[in-house]
């Protein structure tokens, strides 16, 4: 009988990338685990190895790689890595992306463009990915995108509980940069107490990526401390001609709250300038301490991602951690 019960008792095991292994640490410490001994390293052209240094067989899987610079090289290890536990015979590989990499390059806005997020998707189970894990994907249409289970996380709650914490008693608005991101901005609202919601009508120039115009702001916020939300801060262009934008229209105060911190180029620069008294991210990406400022706060991700490898684990559900949302 004990024989039979080993085989059948299933064995959680988390690995890491190079990319951002302090989350990667934060998530087992979690999960009351250690991550998997792997040796990786670089060849002279660029190539990767990667080996487990101990026995993956019968392994319900998880690689953690957050696609932090240099992108690609995350992807390729991280590829390589679920490669390698399939031919280790792992029962299980779950991918578990804080941030996935070509996510905006969803849909094809012009004649022979690629579609790359689902590139990306078709790569994932290729190498033999049975499950994707995301953290707020710049669009929900990527779950299609993989022939299996996709698990959307969402950090909604992480951020508007501490926005509601420090701001909950002064008189809010939920800002949208854009029109396209009313929906999550709806569920920030509620999350607010009903805070009254407006968005920012911006153009966009196809062939100069990275740029918009902030055109004017659509909503009533006038006297209100405005919480601007969005998934991602890039080169930070979008998000401060907005929070700029607002105090032109007589915001009494601008808060930014994004998910992902990617803070490419001139985005520090450009946030440290801006009108916004507080900029409040997760740690979805590394941020190094040259990018760190006066005004930018840090919130732990590693929580969310770990319940939700415990109930992936445990098959239970996912979305009971977001009130049955997806």
């Amino acid at each position: 009988m004990t024989g039979i019960q080993k085989a059948t008792e299933k064995n959680l095991m988390v690995f890491s990338g190079r990319a951002h292994p302090a989350l990667a640490e934060a998530v087992a410490a979690e999960l009351g685990t250690d991550l998997v001994p792997t040796s990786a390293y670089d060849f002279a052209n660029g190539e990767i190895y990667v080996r487990y240094e101990e026995s993956v067989r019968g392994s319900d899987a998880f690689v953690i790689q957050s696609h932090a610079t240099p992108l690609n090289e995350a992807i390729m290890e991280q590829l390589i890595m679920i490669d390698a536990l399939k031919r280790a015979s792992a029962k299980r590989i779950t991918v578990v992306l804080p941030f996935y990499g070509y996510a905006r390059q969803d849909k094809k806005h012009r004649g022979r463009e690629p579609i790359s997020a689902r590139l990306m998707a078709d790569l994932f189970k290729t190498a033999g990915a049975d499950r994707l894990m995301a953290v707020d994907l710049h669009t929900a249409q990527i779950q299609g995108f993989f022939d299996g289970p996709v698990d959307h996380l969402m950090a909604l709650p992480i951020l508007s509980e501490y926005v509601a914490a420090k701001y909950g008693n002064e008189k809010l608005a939920v800002v949208s940069p854009d029109a396209g991101r009313i929906k999550v901005a709806e569920q920030w609202s509620e999350r607010l107490g009903g805070a009254p919601l407006a968005f920012i009508h911006k153009t966009r120039d196809i062939n100069r990526p990275n740029e918009t115009v902030a055109n004017r702001v659509v909503g009533e916020v006038e006297g209100r401390i405005c919480v601007l939300v969005d998934d991602m801060i890039d080169t930070a262009g979008t998000i401060t001609h907005a929070a700029d934008a607002l105090m032109e229209d007589g915001a009494a105060g601008v808060i930014i709250a994004a998910t992902h911190a990617i803070l490419s180029g001139p985005a520090v620069d450009r946030l440290k300038a801006c009108q916004a008294s507080e900029v409040i991210v997760t740690d979805t990406l590394p941020i190094a301490d040259d990018k760190n400022f006066d005004q930018l706060t840090v919130l732990s991700i590693a929580p969310l991602i770990s319940r939700a490898i415990q109930e992936v684990f445990e098959d239970g559900s996912v979305t009971s951690l977001f009130d049955g949302r997806a």
